[in-house]
């Protein structure tokens, strides 16, 4: 289901209009309309840029909180976004509201006139005017999609970089090897700016590496000048002389222990922002990142009966899927069902493989109101082909009705494959339709 629409959501069709592509790699565009409104971008203090193909968004929710818990303001830009497009805004702490996003993006409407931009070149350069009329003392950047030539590209001196693990996803934009792909998220290291590397394969640390030598970027890299282990349950890093020990992520799985060490690196980096060891701790168990391993309780999930738990993650490429079948490894106490939904720009069978051997049944859905979105019959024909007992659904309410109906016992019910997917439950989650309908 679609969220009401706002009126902010009439201008944004608006500008979805100025471009035959939603997507075309480039910085010219962006550039020239920030030039146009006087540059706001410059103005923004302590930017963190941050690639990566996987742990991005949750390796930001991690920094944002820590930033907090020490008493500092942080303004976000993130994407996509799962209910409400003023989510990828965030003006210390909270989603642009309505009337402030309308200005922005009006504003940057006219400053266009007309010319060609894609709509994520127009709303970045909206999200950084919003930044600069309210200034916080961090601003964290996530990118869209690659590096190099992604709109928020535009820093030439952050104050911090952090690219997260680099996996195959977008090669239709960003190449079809790792390494390709690493060549473009490392794009957008800087010269002279401390970098923080999460953990990657060979060829991907390669190439990022060789490219901080070339523009003498500076790298802080896993497994060369940082380390996470782990003893009795309870998880440190080793960093520059330090061992520091890390808390439980508020975040769920093993892969959340990654975004969060990256995140404490790169909190100690910040050395003029004083982020004390306790704000990082803090910081770690306080993060909030909706739709990544996220458990429900509200609307869907009352339909529940007892024992029964469900659980929401907008993961939707290869090593997202792979992170979940360590969670689900150790969920083998009760049986695990899916409920999933698929783009056609993937393949389904690269996420559903590394689960195959974890899933008692699937539950195939349509994701609503999503034109690129492959069939239930799709999806649940890839799932039977490795194996997996698998049925088509109109959509998740009916899905969840049918999981429960079939089961012998209780078990857990995972909603995956796609944000899109995630998005729309949520969006259930806080104003289902009076009908029950998905």
């Amino acid at each position: 289901m679609k969220s009401a629409l706002l009126r902010s959501d009439v201008v944004l069709d608006r500008l979805s209009a100025l471009h035959p592509k939603a997507i075309d790699l480039s910085l010219g565009r962006t550039e020239e309309l920030l030039a146009t409104l006087g540059n706001p971008e410059r103005s923004l203090a302590n930017v963190v840029h941050i690639a990566g193909t996987n742990g991005k968004g949750s390796t930001l929710a991690f920094l944002k909180a820590i930033c907090e818990a020490a008493g500092l303001t942080v303004n976000c830009y993130t994407s996509p976004h799962l209910i409400k497009f003023a989510e990828r805004i965030s003006i210390a702490g909270s989603s642009i509201d309505e009337e402030t996003l309308i200005s922005v993006l009006e504003e940057c409407e006219t400053a266009n006139a007309g010319k060609p931009v894609t709509l994520f070149e127009i709303t970045t350069v909206a999200a950084f005017l919003a930044f600069s009329r309210q200034p916080a003392d961090v601003t964290l950047i996530e990118t869209g999609l690659g590096g190099r030539f992604d709109s928020t590209n535009i820093f030439e001196q952050p104050a911090l970089t952090i690219i997260t693990p680099v996996s195959m996803d977008h090669m239709s934009w960003l190449g079809d090897t790792r390494a390709a792909i690493a060549f473009e998220k490392a794009g957008i290291l800087k010269p002279n700016v401390p970098a923080i590397i999460g953990p990657q394969q060979a060829d991907a640390g390669k190439v990022i590496q060789d490219r901080a030598n070339e523009i003498n970027a500076v790298t802080i890299s896993h497994g060369k000048d940082w380390a996470i282990f782990s003893e009795n349950g309870t998880s440190s890093i080793k960093y520059s002389d330090e061992t520091f020990s890390l808390p439980q992520p508020s975040l769920i799985g093993d892969h959340q222990i990654v975004n969060a060490a990256t995140a404490a690196i790169a909190a100690k980096q910040l050395i003029h922002l004083n982020l004390s060891d306790n704000a990082i701790r803090q910081g770690i168990q306080k993060a909030r990142w909706p739709g990544r391993l996220q458990q429900l309780d509200g609307a869907l999930a009352q339909h529940l009966p007892e024992g029964w738990s469900l659980w929401l993650d907008g993961g939707h490429n290869a090593a997202a899927s792979e992170a979940l079948a360590v969670v689900a490894s150790n969920w083998n106490d009760q049986p695990l069902h899916l409920i999933f939904g698929f783009l056609n720009s993937r393949d389904p069978q690269d996420f559903l493989s590394p689960l195959a051997q974890q899933v008692t049944t699937l539950q195939a859905v349509p994701i609503p109101g999503e034109a690129a979105g492959l069939s239930a019959h799709e999806t649940a024909t890839a799932a039977q082909q490795l194996g997996i007992v698998a049925e088509e659904a109109d959509g998740f309410v009916e899905a969840l009705h049918r999981i429960v109906e079939q089961a012998d016992k209780p078990g857990r019910i995972l909603i995956c494959g796609s944000l899109y997917l995630a998005g729309a439950v949520l969006a259930y989650e806080e104003a289902p339709p009076k009908d029950g309908a998905s």
